[in-house]
């Protein structure tokens, strides 16, 4: 795999890309995009008029990665795992 243009550096198929992963290599788990949500008044029930949206800006969700060493084939391997899929045991710790 080459990958062209600014701001890309070469890596090349069979290389390790440099820099952490963003996903979990056993189930794919990545970031996700969301909302942050801000909100000012009293709510209905306790006496206001309400709650009002102030602000709405743009987060990330990102996935709880840990980079275990890992059981895999009898081989021992460093992965970046999610925390679900250690506590679920979908990988053996070595």
């Amino acid at each position: 795999m080459l990958r062209e243009g600014p701001g890309h550096h070469e890596v090349r198929r069979g290389q390790k890309e440099t820099g952490m992963p963003r996903s979990c290599e056993i189930c794919g788990k990545t970031l996700r995009f969301g909302c942050r949500i801000v909100r000012h008044g009293l709510a209905k029930k306790k006496g206001g008029i309400g709650l009002h949206t102030t602000g709405i800006s743009r987060r990330t969700f990102k996935p709880n990665l840990q980079r275990i060493r890992v059981v895999e084939n009898g081989r021992t391997l460093r992965r970046s795992v999610c925390a679900r899929c250690i506590k679920s045991g979908k990988v053996v710790k070595a």
